[in-house]
C-alpha cells in the first residue's frame, strides 16, 4: 500500500498548524498507536510498516513530542555529563565524544560544572535526577559512599573513578605513572617528585600508588609534593618546592601541572630539561605548543566518553511505564550493571625530559665503513629520530 502525501494545513490568519501525530497515521494508513510505537519502540513495529510510518513523518515535517513521548515510555532521551572542570583542557574531547555517542543514538546531553566542588556535584545530580535518563559523573570530587547513594536516585556511570558496584570507565593512569616514572630512572634520574593533585581525586590516589612502586623497583626516590590545585596556577606555585627539594625530575597530576611548573621554574632560572625533567599527564593540546614540548602521559578521553554513553544506554531500556522516579535503574530499566572498564594510555616522549645525574655516558657511534666517510646513512647506520616517540 502506497502512503499518501498530506501538506500541513493553515489557520485563518495563514500560520501553519504544526502537524500531529493524528496526520501521520492519517498518511500512513495507520493507528496512532503504530506511529507512536515506531518512535518510542521501533524494533517493536513491523519492519515496512516502520519505513513507510517514518517516511510520511518527513514528507510532513513531523517531530515528535519529546514531552509527551516521555509520559509515555517513562524516558526523556537526556543524559546528564557532570564535569568537574569544563575550563580544564581534559574535559572537552570527552565531552564531545559524548555527545556525538549520545546523537547517534536519539539522546541529548546536558553538560554541567562543578568548578571541583564536591557539594555542587551532589546538588547537580539532585537537580538532574527527574529531567534525564541518567547522570555521567567525570572525575567526581564525591565521596564512593555517597555516589552509591546517590545512584539510588538515578542511574549512574562513574569516569575516571572507581566506585565498587557501579559501572565505571577508567582510564589506566596507574600505568601510565609506571611507565613515566620508568623512563624517569632509565635516564639517570633517582630524585623524583610526584607533583600531587586534589586530595580526593582518584587519579591522584592510582599515581602515587604506581610511581611509588615504581621508584622502588628501580631504585629511585620518590618525594610527593601536594596536594595541589589541579591547574596551571598550580603548577606554577610549587616551582619554588621543587627547586628546594633538590629533584632532578618531576611527574606532575596533569599537564595543565606540568605546564605550570615549566613556567615556574624557567621565572627561577630552572631549565626544563637541562636541570629538571617534567612528565605531564594527559596530552592536551598545550603539550605540544609548549616550549619544550611535554612528555606526557595520554589518556583516550574521548573513547572514554563514548565509552560512558555506551554503558549507560546499555542498560535494561525495558523499564516500566511510568516508573520514572521510583529509585536507581527504573529510568533506563530494573536490570543494572556494574561492569567496568579500563582503557589503556600510553607514553609520548617528547623534549620535557632528558638525562639526569646518574645518565650512563653515551657511547661513541662508530666511524662509517666504505670507501666514502661522506656517504649518506643507510640501513644498519643511526640517525636522529623525528616526531613523538610513543611508549606503551
Amino acid at each position: 500500500m502506497g502512503h499518501t502525501h498530506v501538506t500541513a494545513t493553515t489557520s485563518d490568519e495563514g500560520a501553519a498548524v504544526p502537524v500531529t501525530i493524528r496526520d501521520v497515521a492519517r498518511a500512513s494508513g495507520v493507528h496512532i498507536s503504530t506511529v507512536s510505537r515506531t518512535f518510542s519502540a521501533p524494533h517493536l513495529v513491523n519492519p515496512e510498516t516502520r519505513v513507510r510510518v517514518l517516511a510520511c513523518a518527513e514528507d510532513l515535517g513531523y517531530r515528535p513530542n519529546r514531552a509527551a513521548r516521555a509520559l509515555i515510555t517513562g524516558r526523556t532521551h537526556n543524559i546528564g555529563l557532570i564535569i568537574a572542570d569544563i575550563a580544564n583542557p581534559f574535559f572537552p574531547p570527552l565531552i564531545k565524544a559524548a555527545e556525538s555517542q549520545a546523537r547517534h543514538r536519539d539522546y541529548h546531553v546536558f553538560v554541567a560544572d562543578t568548578n571541583e566542588d564536591p557539594t555542587a556535584e551532589e546538588e547537580l545530580v539532585h537537580a538532574l535526577a527527574k529531567q534525564v535518563d541518567g547522570v555521567l559523573l567525570c572525575s567526581p570530587r564525591m565521596s564512593n559512599s555517597l555516589i552509591e547513594q546517590l545512584s539510588r536516585e538515578v542511574p549512574l556511570v562513574v569516569v575516571n573513578r572507581q566506585v565498587t558496584g557501579l559501572p565505571c570507565v577508567l582510564m589506566d593512569v596507574g600505568q601510565g605513572a609506571r611507565s613515566a616514572i620508568e623512563h624517569l630512572v632509565g635516564l639517570g634520574h633517582r630524585s623524583i617528585a610526584l607533583l600531587g593533585g586534589p586530595r580526593s581525586s582518584w587519579t591522584n590516589r592510582e599515581m602515587r600508588r604506581a610511581a611509588g612502586a615504581a621508584a622502588r623497583a628501580g631504585g629511585a626516590e620518590l618525594t610527593v609534593l601536594g596536594p595541589n590545585a589541579p591547574t596551571e596556577t598550580g603548577g606554577s606555585a610549587a616551582a619554588e618546592q621543587v627547586r628546594r627539594s633538590g629533584v632532578s625530575a618531576v611527574l606532575a597530576y596533569n599537564d595543565l601541572m606540568a605546564i605550570g611548573l615549566i613556567e615556574g621554574l624557567d621565572a627561577l632560572g630552572v631549565r626544563v630539561p637541562q636541570e629538571v625533567s617534567v612528565v605531564g599527564v594527559d596530552d592536551i593540546t598545550l603539550s605540544r605548543l609548549t616550549r619544550p614540548k611535554l612528555t606526557t602521559v595520554a589518556t583516550p578521553t574521548g573513547a572514554a566518553g563514548r565509552t560512558a554513553v555506551d554503558m549507560l544506554l546499555q542498560q535494561d531500556t525495558e523499564s516500566p511505564r511510568g516508573a520514572r522516579g521510583l529509585g536507581a535503574g527504573t529510568a533506563l530499566g530494573v536490570r543494572r550493571t556494574t561492569a567496568q572498564v579500563m582503557l589503556q594510555t600510553d607514553l609520548v616522549i617528547r623534549d620535557s625530559t632528558g638525562p639526569g645525574p646518574h645518565a650512563r655516558p653515551a657511547r661513541p657511534l662508530a666511524a662509517p665503513q666504505g670507501p666514502d666517510p661522506h656517504c649518506p646513512a643507510g640501513p644498519g647506520i643511526p640517525t636522529a629520530a623525528t616526531g613523538d616517540a610513543v611508549a606503551s
